[in-house]
């Protein structure tokens, strides 16, 4: 881990290194935080980055939203999640599912991505495989807009606790 005081001394490559892996496969935002230094706390930190996703052009958050795994999809099948995606997936038991279960989350990608055109994102840690499965039912009825500000609320959920295992107060 990494503390505050030292991560406020980076120079941008060093920042970008350690904290460009927390917003899946988008070091643009950590390099887009950077310059808000000296930060006062990991929810400082956190707004900071979550500032500069938000304030990004709607393509560049559409191509953020899919950069996103598909849930127990055919990237965790093949084993090129990245780390945390692996990780927080395996917390939820979708690593290891019977064959029924894993088909009736291929059914759940498809027809998500097909209304929303990003695949389904959820915090996962904490859930079990029912209840996440049980909200990806759920939001599929939602309205467009209103599912990619809920996706974009788990994103925060995600990255958020992915600068707690990183950086110490």
């Amino acid at each position: 881990m990494t503390d505050l005081a030292t991560l406020n001394r980076m120079d941008a490559p060093a920042f970008e290194a350690l904290l460009g892996p927390v917003f899946e496969h988008a070091p643009w935002v950590a390099r887009g935080a950077w310059a808000r230094r000296p930060f006062t706390g990991i929810a400082d930190l956190h707004a900071a980055m979550m500032a500069v996703l938000r304030a990004a052009p709607a393509e560049t958050r559409r191509a953020f939203l899919n950069g996103h795994p598909e849930l127990a999809g055919p990237e965790a099948r093949a084993r090129t999640l990245t780390a945390d995606s692996a990780s927080e997936q395996g917390s939820a038991g979708l690593d290891r599912m019977e064959a029924a279960d894993a088909a009736a989350f291929d059914r759940l990608n498809a027809a998500y991505r097909a209304r929303f055109g990003f695949p389904f994102i959820i915090a996962v840690r904490g859930r079990g495989r029912a209840e996440i499965r049980s909200v990806f039912e759920a939001r599929l009825g939602q309205d467009p807009d209103a599912e990619e500000a809920t996706a974009l609320g788990e994103v925060a959920q995600i990255t958020r606790m992915r600068l707690e295992r990183l950086i110490t107060p």
